[in-house]
């Protein structure tokens, strides 16, 4: 009985224990520290997925082995983050796997195009990809969450942009526009939230080493790129992690309407 209370006394604890969190783009990078980070603080996860199926079921699976509940705690759930009707079900299946309101949407899902063109050899074809995925999606998920999430406190929308809004770099044009789009419509709806106890902010990662950052760079261009950080390093997926943990949590509640970028300094 007294390991029974200690153990419940733990879970009681945790800062997001009870609580439901949908990570989109989750089966890799920094959707996948996220959720991982989430579910350490408590919160039951679902892990969307465009096409990864495995790799989402298996941290799945790897996060309910080491819950100690025999309940499932996380949730793999396939959606095109840019199909409105994919969205939609995606919240539905979320509510009647956990049969409880929503509490977080932390919003990971994105693309860039590894080519890095100038706006000048930027076609209409990757333009519009980038926008589909990285500002639509982003538009169907917070909307959808506006309309879904719990009231009365802990309901939080976490959209993941760049600090490349800060800082325009060159080959980078449509990726940092899709993104600058998502700043400014998360700063409009931690408004428009008025009332409900749901705060709304954006979470701008600097370079992180993961695939969608590493894809078409050289090893002397990333060598050049984490020497430039104040701090000698890239990024980790768990540096910013870390911090969509602690916004989620009721910490975090008196930050709204934020952009807080994530960087090491590289760019301020």
């Amino acid at each position: 009985m007294a390991g029974d209370h200690t153990k419940e006394v733990v879970s009681s604890s945790l800062p997001l224990d009870g609580r439901v969190a949908i990570v989109t783009g989750a089966s890799g990078g920094i959707g996948r520290a996220i959720s991982i980070h989430l579910h350490s603080l408590g919160a039951r996860v679902v892990i969307n997925y465009a096409s990864s199926s495995k790799q989402a079921d298996l941290l799945a699976s790897e996060l309910n082995t080491s819950a100690p509940s025999s309940h499932p705690q996380a949730i793999a759930i396939k959606a095109d983050v840019s199909d409105p009707d994919q969205v939609k079900q995606l919240f539905s299946r979320t509510e009647e796997e956990f049969g409880s309101k929503i509490h977080i949407l932390a919003h990971c899902a994105g693309v860039l195009d590894p080519k890095y063109p100038v706006l000048a050899n930027t076609t209409v074809e990757d333009w519009d990809m980038i926008f589909n995925v990285n500002t639509k999606g982003a538009f169907l998920c917070c909307r959808e969450a506006t309309n879904r999430l719990a009231h009365g406190g802990g309901g939080r929308i976490i959209m993941i942009s760049t600090s490349l809004v800060g800082a325009p770099t060159p080959g980078y044009a449509a990726y940092t526009a899709s993104k600058a789009a998502v700043e400014t419509m998360t700063r409009i709806v931690a408004k428009e939230l008025k009332g409900t106890g749901i705060t709304a902010n954006c979470v701008a990662p600097g370079p992180v080493a993961t695939e969608l950052f590493f894809a078409g760079k050289t090893e002397e261009t990333l060598k050049r790129i984490a020497d430039a950080c104040p701090l000698n390093r890239l990024g980790e997926p768990e540096d910013v992690s870390k911090v969509v943990g602690f916004i989620a949590s009721d910490a975090g509640e008196w930050i709204n309407g934020q952009v807080i970028r994530v960087n090491g300094g590289f760019i301020v």
